[in-house]
């Protein structure tokens, strides 16, 4: 079959570009797929397609993000391109940070169907679930009012695509329940890579403390480094603090603001933006991975990659992470959110005690590799196979 995924795609740094990456990358291995359009966004580099079978794969970059033509730009490559299948690798945020783009981006799956093309979605996160305070987006509780109306309805415009997977099982009952669908399946999140004989030891020198992702709204790394100073008052110092990635695109400057705030502790890393190739090493060389979140807006890509590497986290003890340790197996330590003394009593749990740290390193190992992602592309590929031609009548979806 022929499929078309809308997604952004690295060199991309747009939402979801890794886990764009990694889908594409393990379905030009199946048999069955003949030729993969990819509908991305622009990016001044090429794609980065440095994996097997690339020649399946032909790039159409047709969308921006916080453009407002999206909906015809992308439209008009589905009906160029006449794929079998088109999967949408989506948030709420996925086609921008302004209102109207991002609303008007989030309709597509339901236009692709009305348009008579088979029609997936995977949606990362669901409003109901979301914080919208601690999230970053709004602390009025007249606007909290207006993007949760806002957000209904969006939700109801996703859900008239043919099948809408979501990777968390809490949310297949909450979308079942609100909207009274039957098209909603759990396909987990899965891990992006499971190195074949991951090394539960550690390199030499001092022991890294890493957090990976985009910081600011609801990922703030104030907490970590004053749990590592923490640590260190107890003489526990041979540690670095590593920050991976960059700033939120709700938060532009909170890095360098945080950098310049915290100048005079030693040991503390802001690498920037993590190349997917450096992805590895980044994880290899941490000791834990730290998850300094005050809420969380989906699956954690981070805690699967943590997972494929053989790593020990530290995470606060809400929402969706809770419901990842106990659907999929992942162990970590827990503390209280926004609370340093709580997260440098789970690191000091971690650091000085290896067996331990190797203990919880091999539970999201095996936790990873259980759900890697050659199998999610898998159940995918099997929903694929069953959808209906998808057909517009008298005003309704059927």
């Amino acid at each position: 079959m022929k499929i078309a995924v809308v997604t952004s795609f690295p060199p991309s740094k747009v939402t979801l570009n890794e886990y764009g990456y990694h889908l594409v990358k393990n379905f030009v291995n199946k048999d069955d797929i003949t030729e993969i359009v990819l509908l991305t966004d622009k990016t001044q580099q090429a794609k980065q397609l440095d994996f097997t079978n690339a020649d399946k794969v032909k790039v159409n970059e047709c969308w921006s993000f916080n453009s407002y033509n999206n909906i015809y730009t992308v439209m008009r490559e589905i009906a160029r391109e006449k794929p079998d299948v088109v999967l949408y690798n989506l948030q709420f945020v996925k086609f921008g940070d302004k209102k109207v783009p991002a609303a008007l981006g989030l309709m597509l799956p339901m236009i692709t169907r009305m348009a008579g093309y088979r029609t997936v979605v995977l949606l990362h996160n669901i409003l109901e679930t979301v914080d919208l305070s601690s999230a970053g987006f709004t602390q009025n509780k007249i606007a909290k009012s207006i993007y949760n109306f806002i957000g209904t309805n969006l939700t109801r415009c996703i859900l008239k695509a043919n099948v809408v997977a979501v990777t968390i099982n809490k949310y297949v009952e909450i979308l079942t329940d609100k909207y009274h669908v039957d098209n909603v399946v759990l396909i987990p999140h899965g891990s992006f890579e499971t190195v074949k004989a991951p090394n539960f030891g550690l390199p030499e020198g001092p022991r890294k403390i890493m957090a990976f992702g985009k910081f600011g709204t609801y990922k703030k790394v104030e907490i970590m480094i004053e749990a590592a100073q923490l640590l260190r008052n107890r003489g526990i110092d041979n540690i670095e603090i590593v920050i991976a990635g960059t700033d939120s695109p709700n938060t532009p400057g909170y890095l360098k603001s945080v950098a310049e705030k915290y100048s005079h502790v030693p040991g503390l890393t802001f690498t920037g933006y993590v190349e997917e190739n450096d992805v590895e090493r980044i994880f290899s060389e941490s000791a834990v991975v730290a998850f300094p979140y005050t809420s969380t807006t989906g699956s954690s890509g981070v805690l699967h990659q943590a997972g494929s590497y053989g790593k020990a986290v530290v995470m606060p003890d809400l929402g969706d992470l809770a419901h990842l340790v106990e659907e999929e197996g992942y162990r970590g330590e827990f503390f209280t959110p926004g609370d340093a003394q709580s997260m440098a009593h789970a690191l000091e749990n971690i650091l000085t005690n290896d067996d331990y740290r190797i203990k919880i390193a091999m539970a999201n190992y095996s936790a990873a590799e259980a759900l890697s992602m050659d199998k999610i592309t898998d159940m995918y590929l099997n929903y694929f196979r069953v959808t209906r031609q998808a057909t517009y009548t008298a005003g309704q979806l059927v």
